[in-house]
């Protein structure tokens, strides 16, 4: 277990393969702050939402808690103008995308989808590749199946991955535990929606700021 945190913290690690430098942040008072490269830089992250569908999230373990998550961390991205993408699996069969998040989405289409990686969705790695994305925070249902699968082959496309805990799920927490340590291993980054929001925010004292945290408080 020790040799796997010390080779977690390594700048070897998965995690830390599509940008081994530091990003430059401006700061208020002039000059620049340099930052380490798996903090979320807005300008160059995307919102990933994976198969939040109704008959499907009716199963899952604390579904509600997630989808109240899953909403923030969709207003908190719209505030901030991140750009979000959103998978449907198999409609005809799993139902609908929860109206909690279609709601939130304002009008964004689900892309729809039958492999259970959504890189395997149509144009997708191109549409963030083209967006210069560098970073894809993966929420969803469910952690082992479709959301673990996308994580994963979204590093073997050079994307760091972020996936918080608190918003994704499955049905039984020996596959969500399992889940998360196989992704953790795999170079994904293991998060929560505040942190994430705090690092795409940066900073206090701007209205973005003001704006977001109205949603966690």
């Amino acid at each position: 277990m020790l040799d796997y945190w010390k080779d977690f913290h390594s700048s070897n690690h998965p995690s830390l393969q599509y940008s081994n430098s530091v990003f430059k942040s401006k700061l208020n008072m002039g000059g620049v702050m340099d930052r380490h490269p798996q903090i979320l830089n807005r300008q160059q992250t995307a919102l990933l939402v994976v198969d939040v569908q109704q008959r499907i999230k009716a199963v899952m373990m604390d579904p509600e808690m997630v989808v109240k998550n899953i909403v923030k961390l969709i207003k908190g991205s719209q505030i901030l103008q991140v750009p979000i993408f959103i998978t449907e699996q198999y409609p005809q069969g799993l139902g609908p995308t929860e109206p909690a998040i279609l709601e939130a989405l304002e009008g964004l289409t689900p892309v729809q989808k039958m492999t259970f990686s959504c890189c395997g969705a149509a144009g997708l790695v191109e549409k963030l590749k083209n967006q210069n994305i560098k970073q894809v925070v993966v929420t969803g249902i469910e952690s082992h199946v479709c959301v673990l699968q996308t994580a994963l082959d979204l590093l073997a496309n050079g994307f760091q991955v972020h996936v918080p805990r608190d918003a994704v799920c499955s049905r039984k927490s020996v596959d969500y535990e399992t889940a998360l340590l196989r992704m953790a291993h795999a170079g994904v980054i293991i998060t929560t929606v505040e942190a994430v929001l705090f690092e795409l925010m940066e900073k206090a004292g701007t209205p973005e700021f003001k704006e977001v945290s109205r949603l966690i408080k």
